[in-house]
């Protein structure tokens, strides 16, 4: 399944993470989601300290996980996401 997960970095903690976050390899963010986790996209507005990341995972324990992590530091919101290839698919079994 896919997901669009919405982040926003504590007004007091923007700093703190923009420095764990930028000294992180690719190898630490892979560490850091699990083996459940993969990121199809992700977007950072810096000016707002937030952000959006579309991943896909079918584990909601692993998508737990990598949130508790951050959530000390981060406020999340996440929601099931379809492209346009599933929604269109949906449609035509629904509407013929």
């Amino acid at each position: 399944m896919k997901f669009l997960m919405k982040w926003h970095v504590h007004q007091d903690k923007r700093h703190d993470v923009a420095k764990v976050f930028s000294q992180m390899t690719g190898d630490d963010d892979q560490k850091d989601m699990g083996d459940k986790i993969k990121i199809i996209g992700r977007y950072h507005d810096l000016a707002k300290f937030e952000g959006v990341v579309i991943f896909e995972s079918d584990d909601a324990q692993a998508m737990a996980s990598w949130a508790l992590n951050w959530n000390n530091v981060v406020d999340f919101e996440v929601s099931p996401v379809l492209d346009d290839d599933e929604v269109r698919e949906i449609g035509k079994k629904k509407f013929g």
